[in-house]
């Protein structure tokens, strides 16, 4: 078994009987490549909601409280669910703060290079064929299927995102663009 695996382990154990130092070793282990995780992910019109890192230090101070309810499950399993924990963070907090914001433009130089959620679920070849047919879409397509898609907003919090004047409009806008992401993704 590789060494970092059986350390993580290791340390997820120590941290669940309360070993504050094992704690502090997983939280500087995973939250550099959390935070460049999300500010990939985190459409700009959302970035002035709450600070990245103050979402990613959140997420992953409430989730070493709770890495009980955690079950260990091989290379990448604490890291796959640090994503959901943070992309849950983002999602809780744009619906709290209900943000009505100007559209702009996604950075897409930002990625990580580590498994995401989606990635696991729909394979890394298929991913990469997503990834680069939404770079190919429009800013407003790619924003319309990521609020949808990855952040799984509702089509009202879309259609405010988005400066859509209704939740039908903004749920055409994310059809159009799923059309034109499926489009790209044959070719």
């Amino acid at each position: 078994m590789d060494e970092t695996l059986d350390e993580t382990q290791t340390l997820i154990l120590r941290a669940n009987a309360g070993d504050q130092a094992a704690a502090d070793r997983l939280f500087a282990r995973y939250a550099p490549a959390l935070q460049r995780w999300t500010r990939g992910r985190l459409p700009r019109w959302a970035r002035d909601i709450a600070d990245t890192h103050d979402i990613v230090q959140d997420a992953l101070l409430q989730t070493f409280r709770n890495l009980r309810d955690f079950e260990y499950r091989g290379e990448g399993a604490l890291h796959a669910y640090l994503r959901e924990a943070v992309m849950n963070r983002i999602r809780a907090e744009l619906r709290r703060r209900g943000r009505r914001g100007d559209r702009e433009a996604l950075d897409p130089g930002l990625e990580d290079d580590g498994p995401s959620p989606l990635e696991m679920a729909i394979g890394r070849e298929t991913l990469g064929r997503y990834e680069d047919a939404l770079a190919q879409l429009s800013v407003e397509d790619r924003e319309a299927i990521i609020a949808r898609v990855e952040l799984g907003l509702s089509h009202r919090e879309i259609a405010e995102a988005l400066g859509k004047p209704s939740e039908d409009a903004a749920r055409m806008a994310v059809a159009r663009a799923l059309v034109r992401l499926v489009k790209e993704m044959k070719t």
